[in-house]
């Protein structure tokens, strides 16, 4: 009796048909990413090793914490752009804000304070620890301002775990992009948060990918995930939205 045969599992050399990394943490000093410009230029050509060809970075806004403006982060990524051109790295870079949803976003809308980057794109994140109440009213008034919404790492938000993706399906019906988060694959936020990344995979929900690099233990991991069957299947998905935007 003749057994069946496993399919050899593919393994990625690289990230070059990712091609474009939106989420990162890579403006020395602004939030918790990279402290020192030596380390963003380190992270930067190890991630143009990997085959990335743009980087669009992604510091953190919010009301308590993270208080940074369009002018913190375009000094920021001028300041990097400069570095990368000294030392002859061949990358592209830019910058955008990962927004909390937190009552500074009403301001940030109305003022136009945010920084959209390709299609109007709107990076957004949550809270951990609880869905925020004015969650589907920022996310209305984002929309209605003319932006197309990202929803960062939306497999870590362990309260839209339960009923059966009842939550994501929602979302999804409100036309929210979603972007996982590579390390999700590999396990390092949790069994959870991997399960949920795979699923998402598997019912087609995934626009983007981010590495959400925030330092060089994050290297490891990128190393590690060209090993995760799930990150070839996102990789070769034709919809898939990183490339796109170089």
């Amino acid at each position: 009796m003749n057994e069946k045969k496993e399919e050899p599992q593919l393994v990625l050399s690289d990230y070059s048909q990712m091609l474009v990394d939106i989420h990162s943490h890579l403006i020395p000093g602004i939030d918790d990413g990279v402290k020192t410009i030596d380390e963003s230029i380190f992270l930067i050509r190890r991630l143009e090793q990997l085959g990335f060809k743009k980087v669009i970075t992604s510091p953190h806004v919010m009301a308590d914490g993270y208080t940074n403006s369009r002018e913190t982060i375009l000094s920021g990524r001028n300041e990097v752009r400069e570095a990368i051109k000294a030392n002859g790295i061949d990358i592209e870079f830019d910058a955008t804000g990962e927004y909390n949803i937190d009552e500074s976003m009403y301001a940030r809308i109305e003022q136009q304070q945010l920084l959209p980057f390709g299609k109007n794109y709107i990076m957004v994140e949550m809270p951990f620890l609880a869905k925020p109440a004015i969650m589907g009213d920022i996310l209305y008034k984002l929309q209605t301002a003319g932006y197309n919404v990202i929803l960062a790492h939306p497999e870590r938000y362990s309260y839209f775990h339960e009923n059966d993706f009842e939550a994501y399906n929602s979302l999804k019906d409100r036309n929210l992009l979603f972007q996982i988060n590579i390390g999700s694959l590999a396990g390092i936020y949790g069994k959870a948060a991997k399960f949920t990344a795979e699923k998402m995979i598997d019912e087609n929900m995934v626009d983007f990918v981010g590495t959400d690099m925030h330092g060089a233990k994050h290297l490891e991991i990128l190393d590690q995930c060209l090993h995760q069957k799930y990150l070839a299947r996102i990789l070769n998905y034709d919809k898939l939205l990183n490339k796109t935007l170089l």
